[in-house]
């Protein structure tokens, strides 16, 4: 009888040991600890990348687009023999302005020089009032916007006051023909640079002016 009453204690000890831990050892709690984080690209060890630089608003650098020279004239040759002015345009940008001649099927021969006024239209001879201080005048041989049909390929303003850091004022000196000349007033004798753009969208003359 004392036999089996300790048997009893002894299968109650038993259960009672597996309910506290389950495979006989102390149940444990992990402690809560933060995952690691892998590293990123950049070795900064946050988990995410860092973020990128903000973007430059900045122009593209004028060593991308070629030198500015004060040597004058510049000359560029004609890729078609009549070039209608379809576009004017004028923009400032860090460190320069700029014109921008628009033609419809190509360039005409161009010559940019420098000029003294007085200076007066080409076909009547009349006086032209050029804002500026120094002055540039550009002759486009076939750069005309008279077409072959006689109609005019370009009827936007022929006297642009920009008031730009270097370029005050932009002046038609006259269309006669299939030859025209335009005078850029400058608030002071500066450097330039030519470019003729052909690749890209409708054939564009384009003059840089230093700051």
């Amino acid at each position: 009888m004392q036999l089996h009453r300790s048997a009893q204690l002894f299968l109650v000890a038993m259960l009672l040991s597996g309910c506290i831990g389950g495979s006989g050892s102390p149940s444990t709690t992990a402690p809560n600890t933060p995952p690691t984080s892998l590293p990123d690209a950049s070795g900064s060890g946050h988990g995410s990348p860092t973020a990128s630089a903000a973007a430059t608003i900045e122009p593209v650098p004028s060593a991308a687009l070629g030198a500015f020279s004060c040597d004058l004239p510049v000359v560029e040759d004609a890729t078609v023999a009549l070039a209608n002015i379809t576009n004017l345009r004028v923009g400032t940008h860090a460190g320069y302005d700029r014109v921008v001649f628009e033609f419809a099927d190509g360039l005409p021969e161009i010559t940019l020089d420098r000029a003294a006024p007085p200076f007066n239209h080409d076909a009547s001879g009349l006086p032209i009032q050029v804002d500026g201080s120094s002055f540039l005048r550009l002759t486009m041989r076939g750069g005309t916007k008279q077409t072959a049909d006689g109609t005019s390929s370009y009827s936007g303003p022929t006297d642009l006051d920009p008031a730009f850091a270097a370029l005050v004022d932009v002046v038609e000196g006259g269309d006669f023909e299939a030859q025209s000349t335009w005078y850029l007033g400058l608030s002071k004798e500066a450097c330039v640079r030519v470019l003729s753009l052909t690749d890209d969208g409708a054939p564009r003359l384009v003059i840089d002016l230093e700051h």
